[in-house]
């Protein structure tokens, strides 16, 4: 067994104890391998160890990796996952090439993505960023700006809406880090509860990375973004 899909084995089985542990079955939970500055043949590793869903920070990068894992002939179809902050001159790229983004936090970047998105492609995935801890510095909307951000990607045709996303800060105790990942399940739950068209497939909340995964489990994530624990450490060096 190769390294990657070792650590593979090993994360999946850290999902299944946190969703034991907090009354959860596994399978409410999905794994999203965070896959930036790790080249093709690591995401190609992954594949053939089982995994499908890939989430890209850098949106040139993630752009080229596409295509060059699409041109290898012993990998399936993966689902890619746009999860890095998009400037207005990247939306078109987004648009074209990824199946789900869940870093939308205003509606002028909701309406390239929707404008941008082609009609023989199925609709772009989306989940809105919140920004729960209120950092200046940090993308995401407010949770008082969500509802409304929600109501404006639902109209349009080429969006389909399906949940939020956060990176909260770290905390330094599990309660303080269980009480952050709640407050961004309740902003989930808020927007579900004022209903509406659009919300059909209103299911995903993306919250938890490697170190904090398990308490996102606990609060109620239902998308984890692992990526050292999957690849490995990594060198930004190329990212300068």
């Amino acid at each position: 067994m190769t390294t990657i899909a070792s650590k593979l084995q090993s994360v999946r089985a850290q999902i299944t104890d946190a969703c034991q542990k907090c009354g959860r079955q596994p399978t409410e939970v999905t794994l999203l391998a965070v896959s930036k500055t790790f080249p093709a043949e690591a995401v190609r590793e992954a594949a053939l160890a089982g995994q499908r869903a890939f989430g890209e920070n850098y949106i040139q990068e993630g752009v080229e990796k596409i295509a060059a894992v699409q041109a290898m002939a012993d990998v399936p179809p993966l689902q890619w996952h746009c999860i890095g902050s998009i400037q207005s001159n990247k939306t078109k790229l987004v648009a074209q090439h990824f199946d789900w983004v869940h870093t939308v936090d205003r509606e002028k970047i909701a309406q390239r993505l929707d404008a941008q998105r082609p009609e023989h492609l199925a609709p772009l995935q989306v989940c809105i960023q919140v920004n729960v801890d209120g950092g200046e510095t940090k993308s995401g909307c407010s949770p008082e700006e969500a509802l409304a951000l929600a109501q404006c990607i639902a109209a349009l045709p080429r969006l389909q809406l399906r949940g939020v996303m956060s990176i909260p800060d770290p905390q330094p105790s599990h309660d303080a880090m269980l009480a952050v990942h709640r407050k961004v399940v309740a902003v989930f739950d808020r927007i579900r509860a004022a209903g509406g068209v659009g919300l059909e497939q209103w299911d995903t909340v993306s919250l938890g990375m490697t170190a904090d995964m398990q308490t996102a489990i606990a609060a109620g994530s239902t998308m984890v973004r692992v990526g050292s624990g999957i690849f490995g450490a990594r060198d930004y060096s190329s990212q300068a």
